[in-house]
């Protein structure tokens, strides 16, 4: 009866815990930022210890280094992106040229129709969607200035994340110290394997395709640059990013590249240097960086990803998309864990 008790008491912590998290969800973000990166910097940290650094110190420099990381990738990055971005958005009347003359003609030539899109209808929304895109920028920022709360509390969640990273970082083994012992000393050890079991995982997960996602942007990257594609870095870095979700960065990303090739070179050689480049980096994804860095101790069907970050978004928005697939993987655990604690009974 006893054991029923705890058991229950457990239940209803949990359930109380996800309701409290949903309804803290706007203030999550810094504190689930500050985490990861603690996370990720805790090992090394552990390792400057180990050789005889003091923890302050040490979460200090890993702080720092990881910072310059951040400023430097940012510094780097965001003036390509935005050039791309200009570049991207003065071609859009272009693309949409090619779409009325070249392909919609070809499609409804194969179809035998005379017409089978109303594409002036749909080019005159898109043409004013485009111009309006620079005013209604404008219009946000000037009701974002306007607006000092939302300034204030935006460049406070900026602040706080550094803040909340380098006290993870100094305090990780006492904070996981002191929240084993609100568990029964009975509890702890199941705690601490269960805890182990999820660290593996979510280090899989977080460490692992972490590398993955930069290693695949930068060869895609590359590749489509030296393969004359004009927004290889655009293109590169979102199938990088998307490839989170098996296989879908090498189905988009090798979509979207042909269709921008064509439309540059209007050849089918270029084409297939942008088809080359992600069949080369999906072979080096499958055979060295996967199987080394995750392999498969995440252990989730592919359908199973869509569904985790599918759920998380329209539950939790931008943070629960963020965070579905270390949730998943925690709940992949805890139902191992309770399998074998049925099983056993």
């Amino acid at each position: 009866m006893e054991r029923i008790q705890k058991e229950k008491v457990g239940l209803i912590t949990a359930v109380l815990v996800v309701v409290a998290l949903y309804f803290l969800g706007p203030v999550l973000p810094p504190f689930l930022a500050g985490f990861i990166i603690a996370y990720l910097g805790d090992p090394l940290v552990s390792f400057l210890v180990k050789r005889g650094m003091s923890r302050t110190w040490a979460a200090s420099l890993v702080f720092f280094v990881f910072l310059l990381l951040i400023v430097f990738t940012l510094i780097l990055l965001l003036p390509l992106l935005e050039s791309q971005l200009i570049l991207f958005y003065k071609k859009i009347p272009d693309l949409l040229a090619w779409i009325q003359q070249t392909l919609l003609p070809w499609i409804n030539n194969k179809l035998g129709v005379e017409e089978v899109l109303p594409f002036d209808y749909f080019k005159k929304i898109v043409t004013n969607n485009v111009q309006q895109t620079g005013s209604v920028v404008m219009s946000v920022w000037k009701t974002l200035s306007h607006s000092g709360l939302m300034i204030i509390e935006s460049v406070f969640t900026c602040l706080l994340v550094p803040v909340v990273t380098f006290y993870l970082l100094r305090d990780w083994n006492s904070v996981w110290r002191s929240l084993l012992t609100f568990f029964p000393r009975s509890a702890r050890g199941k705690i601490i394997k269960f805890v182990s079991e999820c660290n593996e995982v979510l280090g899989a997960f977080l460490r692992g395709q972490l590398i993955v996602i930069i290693a695949l942007g930068i060869i895609y990257s590359v590749g489509l640059w030296l393969a004359g594609l004009e927004f290889a870095l655009l293109v590169g870095l979102f199938s990088g990013l998307i490839n989170i979700v098996p296989y879908l960065g090498l189905i988009v990303g090798m979509s979207v590249a042909s269709l921008m090739m064509f439309i540059q070179y209007h050849d089918g050689l270029h084409v297939l240097y942008a088809l080359l480049v992600f069949l080369v980096g999906s072979g080096l994804d499958n055979t060295l960086l996967t199987p080394n860095l995750i392999g498969d101790r995440i252990g989730l069907h592919p359908v199973a990803v869509i569904f985790a970050i599918l759920a998380g978004g329209h539950l939790f928005g931008f943070v629960g998309v963020l965070l579905a697939l270390p949730a998943a993987s925690i709940i992949m655990v805890f139902m191992r864990h309770l399998q074998a604690h049925f099983t056993h009974d």
